[in-house]
This record gives structure tokens, C-alpha cells and sequence, in this order.
């Protein structure tokens, strides 16, 4: 499974986009797409239509991950291993659903999520 991070959501409404252009063989190879909560919660702050949200959500097929017991702990354990920086926040959420999951990410910002690889996340 391939977590998609907000700026993959929002950029593979991007006809032609890299994200778009990826996104699109990930489909014809037939992986599973997801993305986390709070990744949603971002992308629907928008600007983002109805019509936007639908076909992201029509792409995911609900698989919108919440952060629960394992993925909070998780996230705590890669913020608190990554030296508690703020700048790592959203981005320890996002990384320990993806590991409470089982999950790959996919983000355009490689060098927010590199400091949670020694811990187990991988970036596709």
C-alpha cells in the first residue's frame, strides 16, 4: 500500500503533473492508494472543490487511515526518536500511519520525511 502525502493529493489534480503522471501507473499496476487523516483533513482545507475531494476519495476508495491507538503510538515514538524538533509534528503523524499500516509514502518533500527512515519508514 502507498500512503499519498497532501502535496501528492493535491498535485495529482494536476493533469501532467509528476504526481499525477505517477499516481496514473500506480493505478494501471493496480496498487493500493491510501493517505492518512490528517493528510485529508490538509488537502480539504483547500482551495479544493467538491467535485476535487470526490474524485481524490473516488481514487483512494475510502482508504483514508486514522490515527488510532498504533499509529498514534507510533508517531509519538518517531517524533520523540527524532528529537521532538516542531517542524517534525505533522510529518511523525503522517510517517506513523504509514508504519502502524504497513504502508510506503509518497511525498515531493523527500527531506521532511528523512529523518524517520533509520526507524523503519519507507518512501517510494
Amino acid at each position: 500500500m502507498i500512503l499519498l502525502d497532501t502535496n501528492y493529493l493535491i498535485r495529482l489534480l494536476v493533469a501532467g503533473s509528476d504526481e499525477f503522471e505517477r499516481v496514473a501507473a500506480w493505478v494501471r499496476e493496480g496498487e493500493t492508494l491510501s493517505t492518512a487523516g490528517i493528510c485529508w483533513y490538509e488537502f480539504c482545507c483547500g482551495p479544493v472543490t467538491s467535485q476535487e475531494e470526490a474524485l481524490v476519495l473516488s481514487l483512494l476508495k475510502g482508504r483514508i487511515l486514522p490515527l488510532d491507538e498504533e499509529a498514534a503510538r507510533r508517531s509519538a515514538q518517531l517524533f520523540n526518536s527524532t528529537g521532538r524538533l516542531r517542524s517534525l509534528k505533522v510529518d511523525s503523524l503522517v510517517a506513523g500511519t504509514a508504519l502502524a499500516a504497513g504502508a510506503r509514502v509518497t511525498t515531493s518533500n523527500l527531506r521532511d520525511f528523512s529523518p524517520f527512515l533509520p526507524w523503519g519508514l519507507t518512501l517510494v
